[in-house]
């Protein structure tokens, strides 16, 4: 009896170990989302707004949301607004300004990170820490199905925008 109490100590202090380890296995990551604003026609005589103006206006709802929308497993360290910039669409024939905003994230796994790169205005990623990333078969699987599902649901929403 001594002997087993011994077995399931030593399992409890390796459980207590592996949960560490996950612990640790938390992401730091920086992200660059680049939004994009093309410029409203005024209506009537007033209310028309330029590229620079649209863009920046999408940069800061975003912004508030990444600030007070609270995400499981997701904490958003700091935000680094950059300099709006625009650029020539020779096949609309129309100039687009483009709003950078740069996160530095902390997730809890890669599923919690695809919520990011899944997103229309991904740019970048660097992964900050940790420096390797070691996967079992179950990860990997988990991981490809939560792409798959994001693709789904993604393809989903496209199919119903182009039946309207």
């Amino acid at each position: 009896m001594f002997k087993s109490e011994i077995n399931s100590r030593e399992k409890g202090e390796k459980t207590e170990i592996s949960r560490e380890k996950r612990a640790d296995y938390r992401l730091k990551f920086k992200v660059r989302f680049d939004y994009k604003g093309k410029p409203r026609p005024a209506r009537f005589f007033f209310g028309g707004k330029r590229t620079e103006e649209v863009a920046q206006d999408y940069r800061e709802q975003q912004v508030a949301l990444w600030r007070n929308v609270p995400l499981q497993g997701i904490n958003v360290e700091n935000m680094d607004l950059g300099e709006i910039y625009s650029v020539y669409d020779a096949e609309m024939d129309e100039e687009i300004a483009f709003a950078p905003l740069e996160l530095v994230v902390w997730a809890d796994s890669l599923e919690d990170l695809l919520r990011f790169i899944i997103r229309e205005e991904f740019r970048r990623i660097e992964i900050l820490e940790p420096n390797s990333i070691i996967l079992n078969n179950r990860e990997v699987e988990r991981l490809l199905f939560k792409m798959n599902e994001f693709f789904q649901n993604r393809l989903m929403l496209r199919l119903r925008e182009s039946n309207r």
